[in-house]
């Protein structure tokens, strides 16, 4: 999903206006986001991430089957 984070974006800046967040709360979001999408866009820190999260269930349950 190429536009993935810029719907993601567009969602949490919508239900933070929503909430009557301040101008402040929305900008640090819209920083956060410029950050995940920086983080997502190279395909090596994309694919650590991707590793990591399921990582430590699979090393669990190899070590309980054992």
């Amino acid at each position: 999903m190429p536009d993935f984070v810029a719907k993601f974006s567009a969602h949490a800046i919508d239900k933070l206006k929503a909430s009557g967040a301040s101008a402040e709360a929305i900008q640090a979001k819209l920083e956060e986001m410029k950050m995940l999408k920086r983080i997502l866009d190279n395909p090596l820190t994309n694919a650590a991430a991707t590793f990591i999260e399921p990582f430590p269930v699979g090393l669990i349950i190899t070590l309980i089957r054992r």
